[in-house]
């Protein structure tokens, strides 16, 4: 990695700190979210990005997670870092079962995509029906504000935790990306069947990237709920966090490790952005945001973190 790159890196990453340690609470407000996409979005890319198993419905994951830590917590009375430790292996647990039957299948492509999405309707309305789950009304989680119950009477200390987290991910991506498991992602991601013939389970190998991916997104669900306390059936199953984390993806540069993380700042600064600029014209804001995201990836299709590769690359010496 270039020094220029490690040095943009530092930045960033110290002027996230600082906003969490002493920035106002709607500047932190808009951090946890941006960052919670941020995390959903790395799920997706590690599935998408590196596996090439694109999915619409990764709400499926969010959801499960966020729904698992929630119950435990309001029904049954589990400490909220067990309930967020159930709530990321039930996210892995369903990608796994999702994936298994999917692959088993023979599903690819445009057909998995849609298949993903179907599971995650189906689990939005058992959830908006189920008696467990609240049903239409939600669930609303005790406030306590003690660590051991995972609520921080300071929202910069919850802010830290979801940096930490992205950032343990974003270092795990890396890894993978760089291990024998990163190269098998490869192969299965650019052709299956020669994948195959070179001796590579592609079974496994999308059933372990699944596996990764929905725990990685389980885990912003249970973060999601336990900063905000409340939890219903559109939120934790809602197509939002499905879309978001594919835009995040798209807009930051698939197949990156910071590219989840570039583009859900982003689009969450361009939305903020465009709100203030369209005043109080009804809708205008999701106009101009619409015709932002289509022009950035029509001139941008590698992403925000491509077009900083092609920069320093610009600005490297030739021989």
């Amino acid at each position: 990695m270039k020094i220029s790159s490690v040095i943009a890196m530092a930045a960033v990453l110290l002027a996230l700190v600082g906003v969490a340690l002493f920035g106002p609470n709607t500047a932190i407000n808009f951090l946890v979210t941006a960052l919670i996409v941020a995390l959903a979005a790395q799920g997706w890319n590690l599935l998408g990005g590196y596996c090439g198993q694109f999915s619409f419905g990764h709400a499926a994951f969010f959801g499960t997670g966020a729904y698992v830590t929630a119950i435990l917590q309001s029904r049954y009375g589990v400490n909220a870092w067990i309930g967020c430790g159930c709530g990321i292996l039930a996210g892995a647990a369903i990608g796994t079962l999702i994936g298994w039957l999917s692959f088993r299948a023979g599903l690819r492509g445009s057909y998995f995509a849609l298949i993903t999405l179907a599971f995650a309707e189906v689990l939005r309305i058992a959830a908006n029906a189920a008696p467990i789950t609240g049903g239409g009304t939600g669930l609303l989680l005790k406030l306590d504000m003690r660590a051991a119950n995972f609520q921080f009477a300071s929202r910069g200390t919850f802010c830290l935790i979801v940096l930490a987290c992205v950032l343990a991910v974003l270092a795990l991506t890396t890894w993978i990306a760089r291990t024998k498991r990163g190269a098998e992602f490869a192969a299965v991601r650019e052709n299956e069947d020669a994948a195959r013939a070179l001796g590579i389970d592609v079974l496994v190998t999308k059933l372990r990237a699944m596996a990764l991916s929905g725990a990685i997104t389980a885990a912003a669900g249970c973060l999601y709920t336990q900063y905000f306390l409340y939890l219903d059936s559109n939120i934790a199953y809602g197509s939002w966090i499905s879309v978001e984390s594919l835009l995040a993806v798209i807009v930051g540069g698939i197949a990156t490790p910071a590219g989840p993380i570039i583009g859900a700042l982003a689009l969450h600064a361009l939305g903020e952005a465009t709100r203030l600029l369209a005043g109080r014209i009804t809708g205008i804001d999701l106009v101009l945001f619409g015709l932002i995201l289509v022009a950035a990836t029509a001139f941008a299709p590698k992403g925000l973190a491509g077009l900083w590769n092609a920069a320093q690359s610009r600005r490297s010496p030739r021989a």
